[in-house]
């Protein structure tokens, strides 16, 4: 052991190793140099400022822009563009709602104010020569609001053995601010397109909803639950067909008097049906325009969560007969 240290430390303080080193750290001292001298040089980089109102009356409610960050390209030393970068928290834009509100509820900052405002917050030798966007528009309201019911939009389908059973909301409806047109104009807040296939256990997913411009809503996202269940292949006997806007006195009589349904539904959901969930009719109007025996049905109610529903027949024979029992 003792020799091969030996033989290690020969070799690494050698003639021919000690030139490298020497090579090694020349080298190192021209990288710092070198990296000192193009830091000192001026860049352009793009940077986020976050934005906030000030001065803003109590009874106003900010519809946007009170969360608003702007993309403003900086020019400046490279060392003071990584320092800047390095910072945990960036201190916001400071933008006086009184002097850029109008009376229509909207509002505008100007390009050249959002470039002066941004040099308050940027180093003294930084420059700020663009912003995105070039104006900073916001909107307002004086508390009118009212409640809309919540929708995801998108693609949510389970494997091809599963169904969605149910479907709930941690909000089934939200409140927003907007202006009165625009309060009028919108009946649901959806979310931002929902995209899962092929799952097959209860789904939990938690969306944003989606943005309307000059519209404020709280919350602003919801949490959705896809419960699924099993399909299964389902029939439910002994539905009575019964006769609608029959006459007073008159009785509808129907061979047979009582179909079957067949479905495709969820395992759960099928222990729990009933024939009274679905209501199997024959409409007297159109038996007196049709001189024939038989008589057209309709499934005109079913429960929820079931698909693929089939009656047994959709035609059956039948008689008219009076409360006496005189057939007609």
């Amino acid at each position: 052991m003792g020799d091969f240290l030996n033989r290690a430390w020969h070799f690494l303080f050698s003639w021919v190793n000690r030139e490298f080193f020497i090579f090694l750290f020349f080298l190192a001292v021209a990288g710092i140099f070198w990296l000192l001298t193009t830091l000192n040089e001026n860049f352009e980089q793009e940077v986020k400022i976050p934005v906030k109102f000030v001065h803003v009356p109590k009874n106003v409610v900010l519809t946007s822009g009170e969360d608003d960050t702007l993309r403003f390209t900086v020019r400046d030393k490279g060392i003071s563009l990584i320092t800047y970068f390095y910072k945990k928290e960036q201190q916001p834009i400071e933008i006086d709602f009184s002097r850029y509100a109008n009376s229509n509820g909207q509002g505008s900052v100007p390009t050249a104010d959002l470039l002066r405002l941004a040099s308050l917050r940027l180093p003294a030798s930084a420059k700020a020569i663009s912003v995105k966007p070039e104006k900073e528009l916001f909107y307002f309201n004086n508390g009118e609001k009212k409640m809309v019911p919540v929708r995801y939009q998108g693609k949510v389908e389970p494997d091809m053995l599963y169904f969605i059973s149910s479907i709930t909301y941690s909000s089934d409806s939200i409140t927003i601010y907007a202006s009165e047109d625009k309060l009028d104009s919108i009946t649901t807040a959806y979310t931002e397109p929902i995209v899962n296939k092929g799952f097959r256990d209860s789904l939990t997913i938690t969306a944003r909803l989606q943005q309307i411009e000059g519209v404020k809503m709280v919350p602003n996202q919801v949490t959705i639950h896809f419960q699924t269940d099993m399909l299964t292949e389902g029939t439910i006997e002994g539905i009575p067909v019964v006769g609608i806007n029959m006459p007073e006195g008159k009785v509808l009589r129907t061979f047979p008097a009582k179909l079957a349904v067949s479905f495709v539904t969820g395992m759960k959901n099928y222990q729990t049906l009933q024939p009274s969930d679905f209501l199997i009719v024959a409409d007297y109007n159109e038996l007196t325009a049709d001189t024939t025996a038989r008589c057209n049905v309709y499934l005109r109610q079913q429960p929820d969560g079931i698909q693929r529903v089939k009656m047994a027949t959709e035609q059956v024979d039948y008689l008219i007969e009076e409360h006496n029992g005189e057939k007609l």
